[in-house]
């Protein structure tokens, strides 16, 4: 298996991307730590990888990505059980702020950058420590997103943040080669999770399907696979990459606005912020 004797922690693992990221992981001989804010998903998770014959490979801890402790906790918890770190896949996300820029505000700012941004920043600096003292090197991939490729992609809050993440594993990149510790982004387009399909699967899927060239809406077993690529031995030689995962919506230019005008910030008729499936309420505000 080409993660055979890897161990493995991913942030935001117990839904979507992250829960297809754990199981293809564990699939391919990774002992995996599924680390999310949400314990219902969490302990669900654990859950479903028994069902499928990874209890003793698998654990879960609750973790706030934004919370330093928290990050800390997560990693050493990962030694613990499983006796060293080879891999840390920072996937961890919330929609976060939406609406207008006129009208966002500072906390909701703020929240978005804490998890999206200083999650990521966290889990390089806690995880490059680790690697670093084993000397035997490492792999810690980032979620971003096309959303911080373009001015278009995304809201504008969430895609400030995931373009910083972007340029922050790309600097992680270079400062960490010394050590054999590769750092890679992974820039999703629409994919179908619990986070976007909010109540409307079926909806969103159809919605997805028409966003991009590809005829087919994107899963989170096709980030998995991404990850799996960066997680392995296949990608050594392969470090401050960004690998866009979109059915071609790049290639041919993302224009949110136009493909989902409801959401667009020009015409939005609410701001505030979304918290995806951490389990803790939306904040959202009519204007």
């Amino acid at each position: 298996m080409r993660l055979e004797g890897k161990v493995a922690v991913i942030t935001g693992g117990a839904s979507g991307m992250g829960l297809a990221s754990a199981m293809r992981f564990l699939v391919e001989g990774a002992q995996v730590v599924i680390a999310d804010y949400n314990s219902v998903t969490g302990e669900a998770a654990l859950k479903d990888a028994a069902a499928a014959g990874f209890g003793e490979s698998v654990s879960f801890i609750r973790t706030d990505v934004a919370r330093e402790e928290d990050v800390v906790a997560m990693l050493e918890h990962a030694v613990g059980r499983f006796g060293r770190l080879d891999i840390v896949f920072n996937n961890a996300g919330v929609g976060g702020a939406i609406g207008p820029v006129t009208e966002t505000s500072v906390a909701d700012w703020d929240y978005t950058f804490d998890v999206l941004a200083k999650g990521v920043f966290l889990g390089i600096k806690h995880s490059a420590r680790i690697m670093r003292e084993q000397k035997s090197g490492g792999s810690i991939i980032n979620t971003a997103s096309i959303a911080g490729l373009s001015g278009d992609g995304g809201p504008l809050v969430y895609s400030a943040a995931k373009a910083a993440v972007i340029n922050l594993s790309m600097s992680a990149a270079v400062e960490l080669a010394p050590d054999l510790i590769r750092v890679n982004t992974i820039c999703p387009g629409f994919i179908a999770t619990p986070l976007a399909e909010s109540g409307d699967p079926e909806g969103t899927r159809v919605h997805f399907a028409k966003a991009q060239p590809w005829p087919d809406y994107g899963q989170g077993e096709h980030i998995a696979g991404a990850a799996l690529y960066f997680a392995s031995d296949d990608s050594l030689f392969v470090t401050g990459e960004k690998l866009v995962v979109d059915g071609g919506l790049m290639a041919a230019g993302p224009k949110l606005s136009e493909v989902f005008p409801r959401t667009s910030a020009r015409n939005a008729k609410v701001s505030g912020v979304t918290k995806g499936s951490t389990g803790a309420a939306n904040e959202i505000r009519r204007l």
